[in-house]
């Protein structure tokens, strides 16, 4: 079974307000051996402080997993007081399976003013698993706005339709050139940080019937844990920003075949959400 790890590492500002990729490296090799690590809100180039350095995070964290190849898809690229390069912020897919396919997807940002928003991204990653091709989409959805998680979720469902219609309905293609078949495997895992609670009405629209007789997405806790409540991923130790404390707003969905293959295979599933404090790391780690 591939082992995914799936982690919103907030710029790798720990709760003591320390900024290190050294202790989410390390904590990652704590909690296991992933085939592939997803992280949420990693940069290059933006300043993590007022008047502070502008680190590339991407460069830091290829650096600290060498057998990975990494896949950064920047949501925002923009420019910083005319200095180069420009700053950008998004998510990250490191691997260690071979990558068959890439494909970087900007979410819908609908207008809604009076409240913060940013732009949001998914990052489409087929990689050769041991079951056969597998599509990992790992994405970050809005906080403040219901209203643009909804439609960020439509917006991945309606990605995923399109590469099921696609398989069923091959195009004409050309054994050269962009017009080439590129493999985008059906069965998909998605995850990330999204935002949302299981009480939330964008909760149950990612699980909602999709059209045309598909399978829809399974919570793959669920499918695996079945009625057992979901473990928090956030507010654990971070009771400034998390005041409700322990939740969980970490999710992988999964396709059908993978659903089936979890249930019949629990022990072994392996598939671990967070966000940044779900370990507290002293500042002198």
């Amino acid at each position: 079974m591939t082992a995914i790890l799936s982690w919103n590492i907030q710029n790798a500002r720990g709760t003591d307000g320390v900024i290190s990729l050294q202790r989410i490296a390390s904590v990652i090799d704590a909690m296991g051996d992933p085939d592939l690590i997803c992280l949420q809100e990693i940069s290059r180039h933006l300043p993590l402080r007022r008047g502070g350095a502008a680190p590339d995070q991407i460069a830091e964290i290829s650096a600290l997993f060498p057998g990975f190849a990494i896949i950064f898809g920047a949501a925002i690229e923009a420019d910083r007081d005319g200095a180069e390069p420009r700053w950008q912020y998004g998510n990250a897919t490191l691997t260690r399976l071979p990558v068959l396919s890439v494909f970087r997807h900007a979410l819908p940002q609908p207008a809604e003013g009076g409240i913060c928003h940013m732009a949001r991204q998914a990052t489409e990653v087929t990689v050769a698993a041991a079951r056969g091709p597998l599509r990992v989409v790992n994405t970050h959805l809005e906080y403040y706005s219901a209203k643009q998680r909804r439609a960020q979720i439509e917006r991945l469902r309606d990605i995923h339709h399109e590469i099921v219609s696609n398989e069923a309905n091959p195009p004409k293609s050309d054994p050269t050139g962009p017009y080439q078949l590129v493999v985008r495997a059906p069965d998909c895992v998605l995850c990330g940080d999204f935002n949302m609670e299981t009480s939330f009405d964008e909760y149950a629209a990612m699980l909602a019937p999709l059209a045309e007789g598909m399978a829809p997405f399974s919570d793959a806790w669920r499918t695996v844990h079945r009625d057992r409540p979901h473990e928090p991923t956030c507010g654990i130790h971070d009771h400034d920003q998390w005041s409700q404390g322990p939740h969980c707003r970490d999710f992988f969905f999964v396709t059908d075949k993978i659903a089936r293959a979890a249930r019949e295979d629990r022990k072994s599933t392996r598939l671990n959400s967070s966000h940044t404090d779900i370990s507290r790391m002293p500042s002198s780690a």
